[in-house]
């Protein structure tokens, strides 16, 4: 009887210590954290960045289960212009031309699908390892991105860096997409995004 019960106490904790490694694992995204941006028109660029926060879900292999970045649109920054004219190009920016701050405050990316790349995807980061894919939500729609982006994670942070084009008239923003009607910006904006999460 004394081996048996000696016997249930071991499965038990092996079942336990089984549970713990998979146990998921939450990291909150850091204030390191960011998002660039570089748009271009006909005859000059712009860049600047905002600011994200959200979190990752993960297994303890490190594989992530789900996530959320969340952007203000009040942060946008502008990195190139004068001091005296760069709150201009971000008022327009904020206003309904583009993002509609007033009734859209924030974008979203929230996470469906995390794979491994396949590559053959151009102008991919380098040693890009996963192929993130998510519902991204800007200016009150939603529509399906992916993008291939090279993760790292160890058991107090994971990291995640991507560089991918990033089509604004598929969110409805189409100001200025007419190249025989003056200003011409360009559909693609290049997005840099470069994210750490530190484990809760």
């Amino acid at each position: 009887m004394k081996k048996v019960f000696t016997f249930a106490i071991i499965a038990l904790m092996a079942v336990s210590c089984k549970k713990n490694e998979q146990a998921p694992a939450t990291y909150e995204v850091s204030d390191a954290s960011i998002i660039d941006w570089d748009g271009h028109a006909s005859d000059h660029s712009n860049q600047g960045s905002f600011d994200v926060s959200g979190s990752l879900v993960s297994t303890s292999s490190g594989l992530i289960k789900e996530g959320k970045f969340v952007i203000p649109i009040a942060s946008i920054d502008n990195y190139n212009l004068p001091d005296e004219v760069k709150p201009q190009l971000l008022e327009h920016l904020k206003s309904a031309d583009f993002f509609n701050m007033v009734l859209f405050p924030t974008a979203e990316f929230v996470i469906t699908k995390v794979q491994p790349y396949p590559g053959g995807v151009e102008d991919a980061i380098n040693d890009a390892n996963y192929l993130l894919t998510g519902d991204f939500s800007m200016v009150g729609q939603t529509h399906k991105l992916s993008f291939p982006a090279r993760i790292n994670h160890t058991t107090q942070a994971i990291t995640a860096e991507a560089y991918f084009k990033l089509d604004r008239t598929k969110w409805g923003m189409n100001s200025y997409t007419n190249p025989s009607e003056g200003l011409y910006i360009q559909p693609n904006v290049d997005i840099h995004l470069d994210i750490e999460a530190i484990r809760k």
